[in-house]
């Protein structure tokens, strides 16, 4: 019997359904003592993320932040912000990976936090205003259809969202073009070497997880150069040393990872 074969919009009611209940419920199903949460199913057997995630002391945050970092990695390390940046974070969440980057392009700068689900959003204002944080916004949207600008955006980051979307070709391409000539994407991210089976895709509770959604490396890096992207790098992020975009595709089951995704749009920064 073959696995059915989901819709976009499937796909984006079990994301947000998901993330949804997690946002009203983060303090009951996330919190454990000492560790902040995953993007990862629990269920899911995969032991993609740490709780160890950032390169900064995250101290000063309150737990209503910390408490729902669901990422997978740490792009801000990545970014390589400026003061006076226009950053935009693909899939914002309870915002913490936004306020990280207001620390670094200071009340000169401006950063934009999309996300879909209504119940994230509410959590993340709440954030900004516990915390007094007036250049950051937070935008309702889907990360295939950007409620931003053209080139109006310097750097773009995200955290173990992208793996979630249903229409990769389209993020890269929204990216891309909300994007500064010059303008960087840096994200971490779900990545595979090796492709999941259908009947494993159709499993909505470990796309939702973090899981079966992430994409081969070779895909990734196609699907960003064909958008338009210039200097695509994607490297295993506990071993940074190692290029996956350029080895070999395995064979074999999917083998799943944590990644850092860097790209440039090409043309000049002004």
């Amino acid at each position: 019997m073959s696995a059915k074969i989901r819709s976009n919009e499937e796909i984006h009611e079990a994301v947000q359904d998901r993330y949804g209940r997690i946002a009203q419920n983060f303090q009951t199903e996330l919190t454990v003592v000492g560790q902040n949460a995953s993007c990862c199913d629990p269920d899911s057997g995969a032991d993609c993320c740490g709780s160890d995630l950032y390169d900064v002391d995250l101290s000063q945050l309150p737990a209503d932040v910390t408490g729902l970092s669901l990422g997978c990695g740490d792009p801000i390390a990545i970014a390589s912000l400026e003061p006076g940046q226009t950053v935009l974070d693909l899939g914002s969440g309870g915002g913490i990976d936004c306020f990280l980057a207001a620390e670094r392009v200071g009340p000169t700068g401006h950063v934009i936090g999309v996300d879909m689900t209504p119940a994230m959003l509410e959590k993340a204002n709440r954030n900004k205003a516990k915390l007094g944080v007036e250049h950051v916004e937070f935008r309702q949207g889907q990360i295939e259809d950007l409620p931003v600008d053209d080139d109006s955006v310097d750097v773009i980051i995200s955290n173990c969202v992208i793996n979630l979307s249903p229409d990769k070709t389209a993020v890269f391409q929204e990216a891309y073009r909300v994007l500064k000539p010059g303008g960087r994407l840096a994200v971490s991210d779900m990545v595979t070497q090796g492709k999941f089976s259908p009947q494993e895709r159709a499993d909505m509770s470990a796309w939702a997880g973090c899981i079966t959604g992430a994409e081969d490396v070779a895909d990734m890096a196609a699907w960003m150069r064909a958008a338009g992207f210039g200097q695509v790098s994607i490297q295993k992020k506990d071993e940074a040393d190692v290029e996956l975009a350029g080895v070999e595709p395995h064979v074999g089951p999917a083998q799943i990872f944590s990644a850092r995704i860097t790209a440039v749009k090409s043309g000049t920064a002004s």
